[in-house]
């Protein structure tokens, strides 16, 4: 067998699929973004039947640019947005509802009414996370509550909940798997990470049916064959991760105190912390970094709600750059003198404030402020939010002096000017690997080792190559008055402030 490995990598704004061969080397790709449906302020949902038809079509892409056959294929992983709820019915696959995507806020008063109940401290003690819109189990009360009949369709078995990797492997089964892993169950704000197991008393809290949710499985691991009419052949699906738990498998950060940062519609990074669950005194969250063989490795994470998204919208909704690469070289060129500072926070502040009311706000506007100073502070924006991510992790991760290794990757990551500002604002190195998709390689990597055509952990680990290493170049004076700059802003713009 060649080796060839797919990674189907469904994300927030498009599907790709990518064919590695045996040397894990991209061999084809497929891309195809979707809408983005914003029923009212603060909604977000997607269309999950043309989630669906974009990963056929992109799948089916790949194989054929990559010149082989289904059947050439030895395995699939996949990597998914995270959070992001589906509700379908068992007997016909059709969803009943909108997904309901994890940028969603429409149930922040159904969180602070918890916490003004004082349940939060539950929720974190067994989940690792806090009661906030973000995560699932919120979005999936609010569907049962609203949707006529859901919860007692859904207490009689004949409904299935998912996140949009237990959704795409049903339809890719032909509804034979009811499959997810422990990753993406970690996320949801039922499961039990301590425990690996679904809760009784959060499922209680959320009044959901336990009937309606699916096996959970290790990361690599037998989560069913494809249905042999998609593609011409049936090819067993061996891997499956959440996106950012992807890039770090992806990153080879299989040590302790490793972290990776992904830049891509947020930010996310995730920092190792082995077989220990760290409960986070700074607002950040714990979570399964990744559960292979049976055994669970933890992590800390902080989420950033807004990064590529905020170029999106400069050349999107303001329509101010025809292109996002433009943005570096605009950034590069904007007036040193003036101080100014977006706070992206379209959906709400995510990690260290926890804001899900808060809105994004623009400081220190000049009528001398054009396109080149916006595009500066977009990207500085996610470098702040980065540094304000790191010294959280910092604060939890402490003993023992340990020191963390920062491994950088995403779309923005191609970006020369945004990786040196990022390493000027953080005082640290950032090292960019070889090989930039790295969600879609933990995937796949995921994949290809059960199905024993690539190398296992220490090799792949081994193989990790840095493209670049940038070092911090700005003086101390100017970081420090623009970071205080900073902290100004995002407290002028949280709702508390």
């Amino acid at each position: 067998m060649a080796g060839y490995v797919l990674a189907i990598d469904q994300g927030t704004t498009s599907s790709r699929a990518i064919v590695f061969d045996g040397n894990m080397k991209i061999a084809g790709v497929g891309q195809k973004e979707f809408t983005q449906i914003f029923p009212k302020s603060g909604w977000v949902e997607h269309d999950p039947e043309e989630i669906w038809g974009s990963v056929v079509l992109t799948i089916r892409q790949a194989i054929r640019k990559a010149g082989i056959r289904a059947s050439d294929i030895a395995a699939i992983g996949i990597t998914n947005q995270r959070e992001t709820v589906v509700v379908w019915e068992r007997e016909t696959g059709q969803a009943i509802h909108n997904a309901i995507v994890w940028q969603d806020r429409r149930t922040a008063g159904d969180c602070e009414r918890m916490k003004g109940e004082g349940l939060e401290t539950l929720f974190t003690e067994r989940t690792g996370l806090l009661l906030d819109p973000y995560f699932s189990g919120t979005k999936l009360s609010w569907l049962l509550k609203n949707v006529e009949g859901a919860r007692s369709r859904a207490a009689n078995g004949d409904l299935c909940f998912g996140t949009i990797d237990t959704y795409l492997i049903w339809r890719l089964t032909g509804g034979r798997s009811f499959v997810t892993d422990a990753t993406n169950a970690s996320r949801t704000l039922i499961y039990n990470i301590a425990e690996n197991r679904w809760d009784d008393d959060l499922l209680a809290i959320l009044d959901i049916p336990a009937a309606m949710l699916p096996e959970v499985k290790d990361c690599a691991d037998d989560f069913g064959v494809t249905d042999e009419r998609l593609f011409g052949a049936a090819i067993p699906i061996l891997g499956v991760a959440g996106d950012q738990q992807a890039a770090t498998i992806g990153q080879a950060c299989f040590e302790p105190g490793m972290i990776k940062s992904t830049y891509g519609t947020g930010c996310f990074a995730v920092l190792n912390t082995g077989s220990e669950i760290v409960p986070s005194k700074n607002r950040l969250l714990t979570t399964i970094a990744y559960r292979l063989d049976g055994e669970t490795t933890y992590a800390l994470e902080g989420s950033i709600f807004i990064a590529g998204a905020a170029v999106q919208w400069l050349r999107d909704g303001l329509g101010i750059i025809r292109k996002a690469e433009q943005t570096g070289q605009l950034a590069d060129s904007a007036d040193p003198e003036q101080a100014v500072y977006l706070v992206p926070a379209f959906t709400g502040l995510g990690a260290p404030h926890w804001d899900a009311e808060a809105r994004g706000a623009i400081f220190g506007l000049t009528r001398n402020t054009g396109p080149a100073e916006l595009s500066r502070a977009a990207l500085e924006a996610v470098c702040y939010q980065t540094r304000d991510l790191l010294d959280a992790m910092h604060k939890d991760w402490q003993s023992d002096g340990r020191q963390t290794v920062l491994r950088v990757d995403g779309g923005m990551v191609a970006s020369d000017w945004t990786m040196q500002r990022l390493a000027d604002l953080l005082d640290a190195p950032v090292d960019r690997p070889t090989i930039l998709e790295t969600t879609a390689l933990g995937a796949a990597w995921l994949a290809g080792s059960k199905a024993g055509v690539w190398p296992g952990r220490e090799e792949f680990a081994r193989r990790w190559a840095r493209q670049r290493c940038f070092e911090p170049q700005m003086d101390d004076d100017v970081r420090e008055a623009k970071i205080r700059g900073w902290k100004d802003a995002v407290r002028r713009t949280l709702t508390g402030g």
